[in-house]
């Protein structure tokens, strides 16, 4: 009835088949393992979470502490700025799509500089809509020759997100800003 050969050959198989998926299922095992220990754990999640808070808080305290300071003007936004010298009445203000020069330094509110081009002794121009939320809205205030103080609540910043090395997420932000020059852009602004 049965050939012997197919029976044999087919328990090689029925065993080949179950080896290959408990192989497998172990590989598959070890996989979701490693990948586990990749992420954060829930204690790592909630620490982290607590630093951003605590980072927020501290930029509020800041923020609410310097409203009060001669000078400063919170815009409804909550960005603060401060005028240390202003330019000509008739320089342009950079549009969005506009490129702007200028001189600045970064320091966060513990005081530590983590960008300027004064150290690097050149002017840096960037194009105004790739840059942060704060200095978008800032920049379009400004006219060539002014130079502020910006203060960038961390929503208007890079928020809950690490910036390089040196800017923790959550993190309030203290700018001197001078702008040099607007390069106009050649595209037509968006009408409102």
């Amino acid at each position: 009835m049965f050939a012997p050969g197919l029976l044999a050959q087919d328990a090689d198989l029925a065993i080949g088949n179950t080896f290959m998926r408990a192989r497998f299922l172990l590989l598959a095992a070890l996989a979701s393992v490693s990948l586990a220990a990749c992420g954060p754990s829930k204690e790592d999640l909630a620490a982290r979470q607590a630093a951003v808070s605590a980072a927020k808080t501290a930029g509020a305290d800041f923020l609410a502490k310097n409203a009060k300071e001669p000078g400063v003007v919170t815009l409804p936004s909550g960005l603060q700025y401060k005028v240390i010298r202003s330019g000509p009445a008739d320089g342009l203000h950079p549009r969005p799509i506009d490129e702007v020069k200028v001189h600045y330094e970064g320091k966060r509110l513990d005081g530590f500089v983590f960008d300027s081009s004064y150290e690097r002794g050149v002017p840096a121009s960037f194009p105004l809509r790739g840059l942060i939320p704060g200095w978008i809205e800032a920049m379009q205030l400004m006219r060539p020759g002014d130079e502020w103080m910006l203060y960038v609540p961390a929503d208007l910043a890079y928020g809950d997100n690490q910036a390089g090395a040196d800017i923790p997420p959550g993190s309030t932000l203290v700018f001197k800003i001078e702008l040099i020059d607007v390069l106009r852009s050649k595209l037509q602004a968006p009408k409102s």
